[in-house]
């Protein structure tokens, strides 16, 4: 399997944290699977149980390839809890031979308006865990980063830990397939024209 760009989802795994805002990560490579992405129905399953990835049922690989147009692409959500993401990333990374630059990241941030996403390469993890892991484990900060806004009006009076396990409100739900939408688009686009310039995505 050749990896030319490796796209990362960060979040928690098992039902217990669907829908939470530390899972948008995951949420989006859902998305992805969903459009224009084909599965590979072949991967390695021996290295991605040696990193913690699996697949599950229905289609959406946790970790495997999946290709858009002529770009050899793999789509991964670390099967890891989100303090632990750097470490399936950088033996994946490895393995395959993935510089740091082909790395993306997709992630929730409490410094974002909810229906903002920012999009940008390095800079520091700003108390993430899962970046914090990323930083540490790849030994750099020069990945791109799809940073999706979650901060709302309760952020302030919640403890930030307890706030991003908690589930989007109501009306967060309603407006989040547009934030997903916009996030994927945005994605596609990179993939197919290269541009990386730094960004910010806001919904209508």
């Amino acid at each position: 399997m050749k990896v030319k760009t490796l796209i990362v989802g960060l979040g928690n795994p098992g039902p217990k944290y669907d829908n939470t805002r530390h899972d948008v990560g995951f949420m989006v490579l859902d998305k992805l699977c969903d459009g224009e992405f084909k599965h590979e129905k072949r991967f390695n399953a021996e290295v991605c149980d040696s990193l913690r990835c699996h697949a599950r049922e229905g289609g959406n690989l946790d970790s495997g390839q999946a290709r858009m147009t002529d770009n050899e692409v793999t789509l991964m959500k670390p099967q890891t809890f989100m303090n632990l993401s750097g470490e399936v990333v950088k033996a994946f990374a490895d393995y395959y031979k993935v510089a740091p630059e082909n790395i993306w990241v997709i992630h929730d941030d409490v410094d974002i308006p909810f229906g903002e996403i920012k999009i940008r390469e390095g800079g520091s993890s700003a108390g993430h865990k899962g970046i914090d892991s990323l930083i540490k484990q790849l030994g750099t900060q020069d990945f791109l980063r799809f940073r999706i806004g979650v901060k709302n009006e309760f952020f302030e009076n919640i403890e930030t830990e307890d706030f991003v396990l908690q589930k989007f409100t109501q009306d967060e739900q309603l407006k989040l397939p547009e934030i997903i939408d916009l996030c994927t688009e945005e994605i596609r686009k990179i993939l197919k024209t290269g541009g990386r310039e730094p960004k910010t995505l806001k919904t209508e």
